[in-house]
């Protein structure tokens, strides 16, 4: 009696060649390495040398040794120190109150019923429609009439809250909480504050600490608003120090690049320790979206 030749073998083979990824894949992901990374270590290389290394054909390829002399200009012509704990200072408390506040905001929308809820919604959503230069003019008038311009309060302030963040905690809120649990809850006595702080705050707190990091980096990459309404040098950002070690007429380069470098390295270091646990929460909150 013929028994049929056996397949045991030939599965995992077609297995293990449907989960082989093709070289063009691998070829396009590290040309997208290389377009991202190559700016940053471009700005290292110029900071490294020179302001004619950004004009030379054929470009320079490797650092060179000058980068701790320019980096000492950084700190002698502008309060760089300063300038990096006044943006470690706005950057953490605008991340911080993006993840909690945007979080109460969105648990609102979600989950409370209250007249002109949608409505209010719709107008939250809209104003992401509006570019935000139109919001300079009135702030700086708030700021003034507050007598906070020159002051961090005026930086941090506008920036606690914002539309993305309380449509984005909004929708995750809706998809992760359901009325059950809300319903349970208030059977048991719980008060709307204490569903949101003990129940609804940490299922969704993966998603706040991906808001509040990138409430943290825009912060920190500010440039127009911390411009406008910071005068004085001691109350620089980052940002501010490094446009001040620029002339009216000359840009030198080698010192711009020093001090872009120096501002971005806290960054690099940021995302050092919290990049898996951010990719994890951008991870969850998609699959649970």
């Amino acid at each position: 009696m013929n028994t049929p030749p056996s397949t045991t073998g030939r599965a995992p083979r077609r297995r293990r060649s449907a989960n082989r990824i093709h070289p063009a894949v691998y070829a396009a992901l590290g040309a997208m390495v290389f377009l991202s990374v190559f700016p940053l270590y471009w700005m290292f290389v110029v900071a490294t040398t020179d302001s004619a290394t950004a004009y030379n054909l054929p470009p320079r390829i490797l650092p060179g040794d000058n980068f701790f002399y320019l980096a000492g200009l950084v700190f002698d012509i502008v309060p760089f120190v300063q300038a990096l704990l006044n943006s470690i200072a706005v950057a953490t408390a605008i991340g911080v109150g993006q993840a909690l506040l945007c979080a109460l905001a969105g648990f609102a929308f979600a989950k409370l019923d209250f007249p002109g809820r949608n409505t209010l919604f719709l107008i939250v959503v809209l104003t992401m429609t509006v570019p935000a230069q139109l919001f300079v003019i009135p702030q700086y008038l708030i700021m003034s009439r507050l007598n906070w311009v020159d002051t961090l309060q005026a930086v941090i302030v506008p920036g606690l809250v914002t539309a993305f963040g309380i449509f984005w905690m909004r929708q995750h809120i809706s998809s992760v909480i359901n009325e059950e649990l809300m319903h349970a809850a208030r059977v048991d006595g719980a008060t709307t504050w204490q569903i949101f702080w003990r129940i609804a705050f940490p299922l969704v707190r993966p998603a706040a600490f991906v808001l509040g990091l990138f409430g943290f980096v825009n912060a920190w990459n500010d440039f127009l608003w911390p411009f406008i309404v910071l005068k004085s040098p001691e109350r620089y950002t980052v940002q501010i120090a490094i446009k001040a070690l620029q002339n009216n007429r000359d840009i030198d380069l080698g010192l711009a690049m020093s001090g872009s470098f120096l501002a971005t390295l806290p960054l690099l270091v940021l995302f050092v320790f919290v990049g898996r646990r951010l990719v994890q929460g951008i991870m969850e909150g998609a699959f649970k979206g």
